[in-house]
């Protein structure tokens, strides 16, 4: 069974949006013809290489250079001692700055953390320049340190005393209201580190011209690279350039400015030609960031008849030592269901590892892990089934704070998704669903995400020859905007979608914010929207005017459809030929879009390269899902298997299905690998399997029969195109889903991520 939302008027034979559509840049992908960022070829290209500390904190007492400076074709070798004050520090972009972590690593000879970058090699080859940083000598003291929750010395902090914007939401006496709940849940959950592990490494291109700087980088922030690289070097932002072409993957690692950014910058400086690195995989473990380990002491408290009387969650995550970065994730858990007491508390445990930063739906996968796995627990404990309890603590409105949500489809996705899944064939009792020698387990768990929406500004064309031009400095990182913005301006226009060239991920373009929170589509479709509407106005005025090929029609009821401009009375104009009708440069507008209630100074933040995200003001706007797992456990071997994942989704208005299937299902898969995979291994300091062979994700050999269900969700009350975005919503949940699964099947209740074989033994 498939729902799918109504996006368009079906009268009309040219609604492009709400239409399957596949991908424009997909071909370029998947023919290797796609060009990243260091498949850049400029002449007399030069080639850098890491060496990274050996220990997870000290100092650098010294270095052996002479075996890599014999080295063949090596041409420079940077340290602490050549670049220390070269590069002027920037705050974390979190904190109002430009980059993903404020430690600049050849600054000094302090090693903050294992990994940290401690020289870099230049050479004319890649190969020589790893070969050469092999070589590389480096003498340590090693001091103390603290790199785990529980390791001495690391440093617990409240997250309101970390970051001054924070706030626990509390409501009522929840202790007390928790001690007197008849039924009650009390358990801690925990969550691993885990890497994203693009395929598309870290890499970076940074080539002089004069004084002038042209980086080639892949990242979702173009205009913080840009203003933070100008701050690191003392330039003016206009002297700094950064092209950011298609993305192979970057689900939050890429979040702004890179610490090895400004390091190849002015070795292509010093050397007089440019530089590109291509950091090892390994090395990418600890250059970029990770998600951060977590613990969550969640209390959930229930009457007789299933209804919440008491939750208390109290979470804690890794952070760094020299960044107030940790992501919060209480406002999720305390806001999803009905709860007359709350209490909440957040605190960041700082340690001497590299800066964590957002993967993909950054606090939903591990908070509500903790919440959805809790909810089952109580289920269970009461007798109820898990989607009966979720329906009786179903609210309208914030339980903390009252305000409304503009849709609430949540309990209409787990009834699509019950349907679809066939959950009406659960047998309650546990391990009593069989298939041969495995026990079959059904789970489910909600799926919940703030919408967010940013300012943003487009350069839109008409072009004389019947197509149309899109420009911004957004990025296309996977998630197939192109398309998007080519199918709207198709149907918007009235132009072919094969006509329509989309150009972005480049500061020389209109400026755009970053590229994340599930917040492109929604912040570009509304520019969009406005500049195809100024454009629509320029054309309607020149075919009605007098003289014109639509003469005294009223240019309200024009339309345009398959490069053809109609009028109410059935006169038909071309649509090409009215564009070249018109003045010069009317056929050309820049678009900006800044939400309402996102505050007096986002444009100006967004074009200063800061974050500026935002959501609307009054009531609650949230997309939902209905997360369901079909998970069997081996009788003998306790091999876990999940052989079916099926998730509905109610995200506001879907303008490519197709694209949004695709989105869905992906996160569902990473999902799986959340739930008995993903575990970067932290031992004595160091991250101990930072390779795809030793980091498992998710393949083809685990991948289940993973279907998502697309609910309709129109909502008004959003914002004014009805879109809430729905990048992140596929992997909130999964992980839960999966637990409570393999309990139904074996009676095991796991607390921590992830759900190995010998949990099951």
């Amino acid at each position: 069974m498939t729902h799918e939302t109504e996006t368009s008027p079906a009268d009309r034979a040219s609604a492009v949006l709400g239409r399957p559509h596949p991908r424009l840049e997909g071909p370029a992908k998947v023919t290797g013809r796609a060009v990243y960022a260091s498949d850049t070829a400029l002449p007399d290209l030069a080639h850098a290489a890491l060496v990274t500390a050996a220990i997870p904190r000290g100092r650098v007492t010294g270095f052996d250079l002479d075996a890599a400076r014999a080295m063949p074709g090596v041409l420079a070798i940077l340290t602490h001692r050549d670049l220390a004050g070269a590069v002027r520090p920037v705050k974390h972009l979190m904190e109002g700055g430009w980059a993903n972590s404020s430690h600049r690593p050849l600054d000094s000879d302090a090693v903050a953390y294992s990994g940290q970058i401690v020289a870099l090699v230049v050479a004319g080859t890649r190969e020589a320049a790893e070969a050469a940083a092999a070589r590389v000598g480096v003498a340590y003291a090693a001091a103390p340190f603290a790199a785990a929750l529980d390791d001495p010395g690391a440093e617990t902090v409240r997250l309101a005393d970390l970051k001054p914007a924070h706030h626990d939401p509390r409501r009522g006496e929840a202790e007390a209201a928790f001690a007197a709940a008849p039924v009650r849940v009390s358990g801690r959950y925990e969550t691993p580190v885990q890497h994203h592990n693009p395929i598309e490494l870290f890499t970076t291109l940074c080539a002089w011209d004069g004084d002038r700087l042209t980086v080639h980088e892949p990242t979702r922030y173009v205009g913080a690279l840009r203003h933070g690289l100008a701050a690191q070097l003392g330039l003016d932002p206009g002297q700094v350039r950064v092209v950011c072409g298609l993305i192979g993957g970057h689900f939050g690692a890429r979040l702004a400015l890179s610490q090895h950014t400004a390091l190849v910058a002015l070795a292509a400086r010093r050397l007089g030609r440019p530089v590109s690195l291509v950091p090892s995989r390994r090395q990418c473990f600890t250059i970029a960031n990770h998600r951060p380990e977590t613990r969550h002491d969640l209390r959930l408290g229930a009457d007789r008849d299933g209804r919440f009387t008491a939750l208390v969650h109290e979470a804690a995550m890794g952070a760094s030592r020299f960044d107030a970065f940790a992501m919060e994730g209480t406002d999720v858990t305390a806001s999803l269901y009905a709860c007359p007491a709350i209490a909440t508390g957040e605190r960041a445990v700082r340690l001497d590892r590299n800066t964590p930063g957002p993967m993909r739906a950054p606090p939903e996968v591990p908070y509500l892990f903790a919440l959805e796995s809790a909810v089952d627990e109580i289920a269970w404990a009461l007798g109820l089934d898990p989607i009966d309890l979720r329906r009786r603590n179903d609210t309208a409105a914030d339980p903390v704070t009252g305000r409304p949500f503009t849709t609430r489809p949540l309990m209409r996705c787990f009834e699509a998704g019950a349907e679809a899944f066939g959950w009406s064939r659960r047998e309650a009792r546990i391990g009593a669903m069989r298939a041969g020698d495995w026990r079959v387990g059904f789970g489910c768990a909600s799926s919940a995400r703030p919408v967010k929406i940013a300012p943003a500004s487009l350069r839109i064309a008409l072009t004389p020859e019947g197509g149309a031009r899109i420009e911004t400095a957004h990025h296309e990182i996977g998630n197939g905007i192109t398309t998007l913005l080519a199918m709207a301006a198709s149907e918007w226009l009235g132009v072919p979608v094969g006509s329509v060239a989309v150009r972005l991920g480049d500061t020389d373009l209109p400026p755009a914010g970053l590229s994340g929170g599930s917040s492109t589509t929604t912040s570009l479709m509304h520019t969009l929207e406005r500049g195809c509407a100024t454009l629509r106005a320029r054309l309607a005025g020149r075919a009605v005017a007098p003289g014109g090929a639509l003469a005294g029609a009223d240019p309200a009821g024009l339309t345009l459809a398959d490069g053809v401009a109609a009028a109410p009375d059935g006169r038909r104009a071309d649509l090409a030929a009215l564009v070249r009708g018109l003045a010069p440069g009317t056929a050309e507008t820049v678009a900006v879009f800044v939400p309402e209630g996102s505050g007096p100074d986002a444009w100006e933040r967004t074009r200063a390269g800061r974050l500026a995200l935002g959501q609307t003001e009054g009531a609650l706007a949230w997309a939902f899902g209905a997360q369901f797992a079909e998970v069997h456990v081996h009788a003998l071997t306790g091999e876990i298997r999940v052989p079916r994942l099926l998730g509905a989704f109610a995200a506001g208005r879907v303008l490519n299905p197709l694209a949004a299937r695709s989105q869905l299902t992906g996160g569902m898969v990473w999902g799986l690998g959340s739930a008995l995979l993903e575990e970067t291994q932290v031992d004595r300091g160091h991250y101990r399997n930072p390779d795809l062979a030793e980091y498992l994700v998710a393949s083809a050999a685990d991948a289940p029969r993973v279907e998502a269900v697309l609910v309709p969700d129109e909502d008004e009350g959003v914002n004014p195109l009805g879109l809430k975005g729905l990048g992140e919503l596929g992997i909130i949940g999964v992980n839960a889903a999966i637990a409570n699964a393999v309990f139904h099947a074996t009676g095991r209740r796991v607390r921590r991520l992830p759900i190995r074989v010998e949990a099951m033994l």
